[in-house]
């Protein structure tokens, strides 16, 4: 068992959020469910707690009520080989969702996440500053992440 693990607050969906989530990462998966036992806040029988995971990483979603809410200050990066693997997870995100600059996007229940081509990294860290300002100055301008793009912008083309 990990000793950390992003631990997530729902306002009574983290059961549907979990699902949504394996239909949109391949390697997701519903672990277990915890139902709230009477006396408790919620209904006897209904879903406390949802442990799922993503392509090995172990999450938890809690159906806390509407205390709290998600905020961009705490998203999860998910790196993409290609456009189309850019593509498929945009565009499912999207539905419901609210997109932001940069490759982020808010899906429908608040969580935000970065979907970004695993190559930016070098090209905004290469020792060729100025392709490594260009590539930069391109993803500033994107909301969904264009690799061919931004691949074009670091070679200078």
């Amino acid at each position: 068992m990990q000793k950390v693990l992003p631990f997530l607050w729902f306002d009574g969906c983290a059961e549907e959020a979990a699902e949504f989530y394996a239909g949109t990462f391949d390697g997701c998966r519903v672990v277990d469910i915890t139902r709230y036992g009477e006396g408790g806040p919620a209904p006897a029988g209904s879903v406390l707690t949802v442990s799922f995971e993503i392509q090995g990483q172990p999450f938890v979603g809690l159906n806390g009520g509407p205390h709290y809410q998600f905020t961009p200050a705490i998203s999860f990066l998910v790196h993409c080989e290609t456009q189309d693997e850019i593509d498929r997870y945009w565009a499912r995100l999207a539905d419901g969702g609210q997109p932001m600059q940069c490759g982020w996007i808010s899906d429908r229940f608040g969580v935000t996440w970065q979907i970004v081509p695993r190559a930016l990294q070098g090209m905004l860290s290469s020792a060729d500053k100025a392709a490594s300002a260009r590539a930069m100055g391109a993803m500033m301008q994107m909301v969904k992440m264009d690799l061919p793009a931004l691949q074009r912008a670091f070679e200078g083309h």
